[in-house]
């Protein structure tokens, strides 16, 4: 960097200056130090210019540093809105399975209850069907014995 370069040798002709004595003050060749100011003034104008260039690539950086920050932030909180949906569904149908599951077993304990009346039912009558037969039975066997039945039901007393 020229500039730099310039602010060095000044300071160089500074120190390198005579000195007045019992004083802190030097003398200064008052051309050479107009020489120097006006080499800064036409430096100046580049060093500023990329000292800008400098802070306007640090802008962007910054600004898409930022912009991809918000991106990412952006994104994190739709995965999150996402996942919380899909919990939030998931526990949804959970309910709604378990509302059919528990459905479906008291279906199923009615449909057993009522399978089990009607057997119940149907072997009560085919009970009382082969009481009737069986009836028929012994009054045939006892009729073929030569044994009278008063009531329809024959006792041993009168068989033996």
């Amino acid at each position: 960097m020229e500039l730099f370069h310039i602010l060095n040798e000044m300071e160089e002709m500074i120190e390198n200056s005579p000195r007045i004595p019992m004083t802190r003050r030097v003398m200064v060749d008052e051309d050479r130090l107009l020489d120097y100011l006006d080499r800064i003034r036409t430096t100046l104008p580049e060093e500023l210019r990329q000292a800008r260039w400098l802070l306007q690539e640090r802008e962007k950086v910054l600004a898409d540093t930022r912009k991809e920050a918000g991106r990412l932030l952006e994104d994190a909180q739709k995965q999150l809105e996402k996942r919380a949906e899909e919990s939030e569904v998931v526990k949804k149908a959970q309910a709604m399975a378990d509302e059919i599951v528990h459905k479906a077993e008291q279906v199923a304990r009615e449909i057993k209850q009522g399978a089990r009346e009607y057997a119940d039912e149907i072997l009560g009558e085919l009970e009382e069907e082969l009481d009737k037969i069986m009836t028929q039975i012994r009054n045939g066997r006892a009729e073929l014995r030569g044994v009278k039945v008063s009531d329809g039901v024959n006792s041993r007393a009168a068989q033996g």
